[in-house]
């Protein structure tokens, strides 16, 4: 069953508009990163919407600091994950490894 997911994770990935970045366990912790959460962007700024699951349910956020708080994050986060060619050959090699 991971096979299955990460090898559609791979097909998926080869699409010209998904991208899939993975975080390499060598970059350590980080906050928020047991922390699931959706940001959804369009070409209004102002109407970003940050989703974020917490144990009372989903939760949006889309006041402006809170929005600017996210973007930070994660462009922090993807600062430090592999490029989409390592991440694919990443999980081709877990996958390989199943």
């Amino acid at each position: 069953m991971a096979k299955a997911q990460l090898e559609h994770l791979l097909a998926k990935s080869e699409q010209d508009n998904i991208t899939v970045l993975a975080i390499p366990f060598s970059a350590g912790g980080f906050p928020g990163s047991g922390q699931t959460l959706t940001y959804a962007e369009g070409p209004v700024p102002q109407l970003d919407t940050v989703q974020v699951d917490s144990t009372h349910g989903p939760e949006c956020l889309d006041g402006e600091a809170q929005l600017a708080k996210y973007r930070a994050h994660l462009g922090w986060m993807e600062k430090i994950t592999l490029s989409p060619q390592g991440t694919r050959d990443l999980i081709h090699s877990i996958a390989q490894e199943l």
